[in-house]
């Protein structure tokens, strides 16, 4: 059985805007990660990790998740929170 994560992407610190930020992703979760003895790197067999859906809407991704019988979470976003600073604040303490 496969797993997912839905959630929306954060924006990133290298950029300015939210244009990334505006659509829903569905994420498939890997089933066998093995270390390779090689590299050391994590690596898997499984190649539907590599999968990544896009969806305008939460509803969307839930639905086809349910319709493929894919096991899902749904990770929330926390709401951005503005403090408005002036520079004048700097000196008035």
């Amino acid at each position: 059985m496969n797993k997912a994560k839905i959630y929306k992407p954060s924006k990133t610190a290298m950029q300015s805007g939210m244009r990334n930020t505006k659509s829903w992703i569905l994420e498939f979760e890997s089933m066998n990660k093995e270390i390779n003895p090689l590299t050391g790197w994590i690596s898997s067999k499984d190649t539907i990790s590599e999968v990544r859906m896009k969806f305008s809407t939460k509803e969307l991704a839930i639905a086809y998740a349910k319709k493929n019988n894919v096991k899902y979470k749904v990770v929330e976003t926390k709401k951005r929170t503005f403090i408005k600073k002036s520079y004048a604040d700097n000196f008035l303490k």
